[in-house]
């Protein structure tokens, strides 16, 4: 079972929160660092996760069209609400 580390940046909907993966990857010619970014959605049963919290999550069975992950441990929580409430840039 695959698991990944990311960051929420919405919890909008209900039992749902969108997480961006972010990784490093070498461009092919020029051999620097790109950061690439991707956003998962992942299922969270009790809505508990916030904007800016870093959780770990893990491939399960399909729960809808686009779900595929669901939330399996929070690892860090920003240290006060209106810094989880400003936007991630």
């Amino acid at each position: 079972m695959r698991t990944l580390q990311g960051t929420v940046i919405s919890h909008k909907m209900q039992k749902t929160v969108v997480i961006r993966i972010d990784r490093l990857k070498k461009h092919p010619k020029y051999q620097k660092q790109i950061r690439i970014s991707k956003k998962i959605k992942a299922h969270d049963e009790k809505g508990e996760f916030r904007r800016g919290d870093i959780v770990v999550i893990e491939e399960t069975r399909p729960r809808s069209k686009e779900k595929r992950w669901k939330v399996a441990s929070l690892i860090k929580r920003p240290m006060s609400e209106e810094h989880a409430e400003s936007p991630i840039l």
